[in-house]
């Protein structure tokens, strides 16, 4: 059944490779003609019909060339020559998957400048780093993260996507350290992609009319308040609230700008309840993140060899070369959090919604007592058969204690030998594992001579 199978699968093979060889031979064939037909022909003639032919060599002629190239030549680094599509010759964002490197002691900073190599290009950017969320919002990212994928946006010469990419963060020869920044792979020209990143606007209140409140330093302006319309809002004591208009009139003794014009920015929110002038409002937003177009194509060739080209550098570089501390914001330090616990006034019952009331839930004017009452000022006296029973409870709980505490030595001193008996075992298990290695060991090194032996013989 088999042999049928094999012989059924099998059956078209022969004539296929029969066909095969048939047009092989053909092809051969032509190929021995059209040689013997263009031997005949002269050097020019063939040039034109057959064109160049491979092992040829070609002089190139490069017009426009900068004289730092032809100054600062050396014929011992060779200058590669290659092609790009009609494609690569434009500029624009590209959108790239990159992770850093392991071997990368630092993590990556947005807006930090390296340099990337890819395809015939190597040129110096400022990435944007983001991921993508599950709403498909690109959300900007401060710092690469750690053993992870993520999305960079950069400006300059487009390549296709798959193209392969090689980041490094300076070109100089005497780095110590692991060089190779991160790697990445180009995924597609993304114009379209706004990247975003969360912001939060903090305002105080300047007046407040029952549910409805004016907020102060929130905005700057009236068209920054119009763009935030039916925004929601939200206190630091949980009330949330929405954004309506702008306040147009002047607000009590606010400050005026020049010419006598109101403060601008100051924004009429309502909220679920009264708030107080002690409450701090926030809103939650997301703001656009603007990506720099910065191109700068390395000009290595330009410049001696043993010069080191020098791009835009990075703030920490900057920082340390004019000895700048790092700016620390005081808002943004951790800290610990001490809220006074708020005292409320007492509740007041109009006089017409009390008479309303049933006599139950009316509030009572009780005097206020110089003395505590008899009840409070009584001390109590035991009668002799309650001092007796009250003795015995104490007798019979100071023996339950007793015992308890008793009970608990014993059983940690039973405890502390039972792992003393474990670890005698353990100890006691690991000697004879050591014993029975050593003599399987002695076994195979004996039974390997005597193999080694018998082959030599």
């Amino acid at each position: 059944m088999d042999e049928k199978d094999g012989g059924k699968f099998h059956r078209g093979q022969p004539n296929e490779v029969g066909l095969i060889d048939k047009m092989k031979e053909e092809i051969e064939l032509r190929k021995q003609m059209n040689v013997a037909e263009l031997n005949d022909l002269d050097e020019i003639t063939r040039l034109e019909i057959e064109g160049f032919r491979t092992g040829t060599y070609l002089r190139l002629e490069i017009h426009g060339v900068p004289f730092e190239m032809v100054e600062y030549f050396d014929p011992c680094h060779p200058v590669l020559v290659g092609g790009i599509s009609l494609g690569e010759e434009n500029v624009g964002y590209m959108q790239a998957r990159l992770k850093r490197h392991r071997w990368h002691k630092k993590v990556l900073k947005t807006r930090d400048p390296i340099i990337v190599s890819i395809g015939w290009r190597r040129f110096q950017t400022t990435p944007v780093y983001s991921i993508e969320d599950r709403n498909g919002r690109y959300r900007m990212l401060k710092y690469t993260p750690e053993h992870m994928h993520c999305l960079a946006t950069f400006w300059g010469p487009l390549a296709p996507p798959q193209t392969g990419v090689v980041a490094v963060q300076n070109l100089s020869n005497k780095q110590a350290s692991f060089r190779i920044t991160a790697t990445a792979v180009v995924l597609e020209f993304n114009h379209e992609a706004k990247i975003k990143k969360k912001i939060k606007l903090v305002g105080y209140p300047c007046k407040i009319f029952k549910k409805t409140a004016l907020i102060k330093d929130m905005f700057t302006s009236d068209l920054e308040v119009a763009q935030c319309e039916g925004k929601e809002v939200r206190t630091v004591s949980g009330i949330r609230g929405q954004v309506k208009k702008a306040a147009k009139e002047e607000i009590g003794n606010q400050p005026k700008r020049k010419g006598g014009q109101p403060r601008e920015g100051i924004a009429r929110c309502t909220f679920e309840d009264r708030i107080l002038m002690s409450d701090i409002v926030f809103m939650r937003g997301w703001a656009d993140v603007e990506i720099p177009c910065f191109y700068n194509p390395l000009t290595t060739a330009l410049q001696p060899r043993d010069k080191t080209w020098q791009g835009m550098k990075t703030v920490a570089e900057l920082r340390r070369e004019h000895n700048f501390s790092i700016p620390v914001n005081k808002d943004s330090l951790y800290k610990p959090i001490e809220r006074r616990p708020r005292k409320f006034n007492p509740l007041v019952i109009p006089k017409s919604l009390q008479a309303a009331l049933p006599f139950e839930s009316k509030p009572k004017d009780i005097p206020n007592r110089k003395r505590p009452l008899l009840e409070n000022r009584r001390a109590v006296v035991m009668e002799p058969h309650e001092r007796k029973v009250h003795a015995l409870v104490q007798h019979l709980q100071l023996i339950r204690n007793e015992k308890m505490k008793k009970r608990k030595l014993k059983e940690e001193q039973k405890k502390k030998e039972i792992e003393a008996e474990r670890a005698k075992d353990e100890q006691l298990t690991r000697k004879r594992q050591r014993e029975e290695r050593r003599e399987r060991y002695w076994e195979q090194d004996k039974l390997k001579k005597k193999i080694r032996r018998h082959s030599e013989a």
